[in-house]
């Protein structure tokens, strides 16, 4: 059996899966079973991806079935770059199993989340696969249909709708895109396959015009700026696990076709391009990070911070296309590799935190972190494994996110190398834009752990909670361990993207299972080098050593006192820091100019028993000043052109005469 077969029949299982919790509907056995037969259909798939991924990756194998446009078919196709988004995607879906294991009999409405959660995987699943553009993009519909489908699975809840409806449109423009780009790539010929549009040639026109639809199309999906409105509302608003497939998983998938089309179906790239992905790119993750920063609900917090992570990818696909345009197949290799790792690893460490939230939300029945608190001691297991989630998030050695940037980085300093002047002068701008953004990543975790995680409860529900089950449990800790293992052993992870770069690219980074004491070296030992391994081991020697000297020398006298009140002596939860005053310098710094920021004091006179209040005004600038004007003029369009199914019939003919003549004499002009 060939490896496209299996993955197929893998995603029959998914489908069989889907028909096959309509038919169980309300049964309590069912979210046992659905779960499970996701988990083994993800996991095969996963299997079968890692060995073709890992074995002989010189022929790529494809499937044709004779459904589709009649003189094409529908193409289906493994090749390297597609395993690896395979992987991601299978093994995000196995461990998202898992977790619906447990977390699944929490569901209050488990009959609208259960028919739609193994099509969703099986639609992102065909997208990979996917070989024509008739096939790919009736794919991506159908994962953006179902994807809202689960959106909408607590549309009673306050938000939710709106939610799904600004999805629906931002899903239905970016469909649009693409569904433009592929019609300028396959041309008047009709040639929708990917292996007669990737032999034909393009004009710069072309290739310009399709790379900005690719960056409308895949970019509004990705999360990018400006085109990420939707993301922070569709996110949060999907059962956790759905929130983790979608930011961890389907993400990736839009980056995926980025790829697919940019690099592989145009050909070489021109350096003008790798411009405008570089700009888009450092815009969005400083974008990303700040907006993180000003969220205190805690899945808002993890959607924002996707922006940002989907930015840094972008940067690094940007740095590959200025390289390769330059020729210098190392340096593009390098910057590609970067781009790819942190597509897995940001698959690791988002699928682990919106786990963690969930578990949270589980346990507590709260988003808002101000009402949060002490859960360190309620949920320990939960709160270790989010921690190395914030840890690896936040880039700090030796976790699997310091890599993956410290690679990028390594890209960027670079940028001598290329010829172009302009590049000269935005990439290390953008390296520094890229620089900002992961100190505030860091900030926004240390946030997002300590007001969540640490001090003592805000309230009653944070007081009570409890442990999480097994499953969830199970599902946060594999990812834990895998954002380990990639970080002490990156080696391992550079040497299996080998064959992705050679493909796209025609070069590869040096071989990394040379390298003595598995460290790695990017370009040569003698620039740069990096010792995941040897650094965790430093960093547990050191830690163990000050824990053995301050239990030796310190003093055994127990003494206690009250947690620090920010200068208050009142032992009130209440006086701990919240997350607006701990993002309070961060938006005094930016919210002036990025959210139009305004802190409203409410000082009652001297006597007055009223409380002060302190309340923060922020403005999604975006949104109030690009997004509601579309939405103002489709309304007031909407309003006029309503009179239209009020015409008499004597207008309705008139109507369509002038129709007439107008296309007719269009016609002769144009003719």
């Amino acid at each position: 059996m060939s490896a496209v077969v299996l993955q197929m029949l893998c995603v029959a299982g998914l489908l069989g899966s889907a028909v096959l919790a309509i038919v169980l509907s309300r049964s309590k056995i069912a979210t046992a079973i659905i779960y499970s037969a996701t988990l083994s259909a993800s996991a095969i798939a996963l299997i079968g991806s890692i060995h073709w991924l890992l074995g002989d990756t010189a022929n790529a194998v494809d499937l044709t079935l004779p459904i589709g446009l009649p003189w094409l078919g529908s193409h289906f196709r493994l090749d390297p770059l597609a395993s690896f988004f395979l992987v991601v995607v299978n093994l995000g879906g196995a461990v998202a199993s898992l977790y619906g294991l447990g977390y699944g009999h929490h569901e209050a409405a488990p009959h609208r989340v259960l028919p739609f959660f193994p099509a969703f995987l099986a639609g992102m699943n065909l997208v990979v696969l996917a070989d024509d553009a008739f096939s790919y993009l009736l794919c991506w519909e159908f994962m953006s249909l179902v994807s809202w489908a689960l959106v909408m699975a607590h549309h009673r809840e306050a938000g939710n709708a709106k939610a799904g409806y600004v999805y629906l449109v931002m899903a239905s423009f970016g469909t649009l895109a693409l569904l433009l780009a592929f019609g300028l790539l396959g041309g008047p010929a009709g040639d929708y396959g990917f292996a007669a549009i990737r032999a034909a040639p393009h004009t710069p026109y072309v290739a310009t015009l399709v790379l900005i639809l690719m960056l409308l199309g895949a970019g509004s999906k990705a999360g990018l700026v400006p085109l990420h409105v939707w993301l922070p509302l569709a996110h949060p608003a999907a059962p956790s696990h759905v929130s983790a497939l979608m930011s961890g998983v389907m993400t990736k998938v839009a980056i995926y076709g980025f790829i697919r089309v940019v690099f592989d179906l145009l050909g070489q790239p021109l350096w003008p391009a790798s411009v405008i992905v570089l700009f888009l790119g450092g815009v969005t993750a400083v974008m990303g990070i700040l907006y993180a920063m000003m969220e205190k609900d805690l899945k808002r917090l993890l959607a924002y911070s996707t922006i940002e992570n989907v930015g840094v990818i972008f940067a690094s696909l940007g740095l590959a296309l200025a390289f390769q345009a330059s020729g210098l197949k190392l340096l593009a290799a390098l910057a590609f590799t970067a781009a790819l790792f942190h597509v897995l690893n940001h698959s690791f460490f988002k699928s682990l935190l919106f786990f963690g939230a969930g578990a949270v939300l589980t346990a507590t029945g709260e988003r808002d972190m101000d009402k949060l608190g002490g859960l360190i001691h309620r949920m320990p297991l939960t709160s270790f494994a989010v921690l190395v989630g914030c840890v690896a998030i936040s880039a700090l050695p030796p976790f699997n996110g310091f890599v993956s940037e410290w690679l990028m980085f390594q890209a960027v300093l670079q940028s001598p190398e290329l010829s172009q002047w302009a590049l000269k002068i935005t990439v290390p701008a953008v390296g520094a834009l890229l620089a900002l953004a992961a100190a505030l990543a860091a900030a926004c975790f240390v946030k997002a752990y300590g007001v969540t995680f640490l001090g003592r409860p805000r309230g009653a529900t944070a007081e009570t909670a409890e442990e999480v089950d097994l499953y969830s449990l199970s599902a946060m800790f594999i990812l834990a361990a895998l954002c380990l293992l990639a970080g002490i052993l990156p080696g391992l992870v550079i040497d299996s993207l080998s064959p992705i770069t050679l493909q796209i690219l025609g070069g590869r980074m040096p071989v990394q299972a040379n390298e003595p004491w598995l460290s790695i070296a990017p370009i040569a030992e003698s620039r740069s080098s990096y010792n995941g391994l040897l650094v965790m081991v430093f960093i547990t020697i050191s830690a163990s050593l000050a824990v053995v000297f301050i239990h030796r020398f310190a003093s055994r006298a127990l003494r206690r006192s009250p947690a620090w009140g920010c200068g208050f002596s009142d032992p009130t939860p209440a006086a701990q820091y919240s997350g607006g005053s701990f993002a309070q310098p961060i938006r005094r710094v930016f919210g002036t100019l990025v959210f139009h920021a305004r802190d409203h004091v409410e000082m009652p006179p001297p006597g007055d028993i009223k409380p002060a209040r302190l309340r923060i005004e922020l403005h999604d600038l975006i949104w109030e000043r690009m997004y509601e004007p579309i939405a103002g003029a489709v309304g007031f369009s909407s309003d006029k052109l309503n009179r239209l199914q009020f015409l008499t019939i004597r207008r309705y003919l008139s109507l369509v005469f002038v129709t007439l003549v107008t296309l007719l004499l269009v016609l002769a002009i144009w003719s």
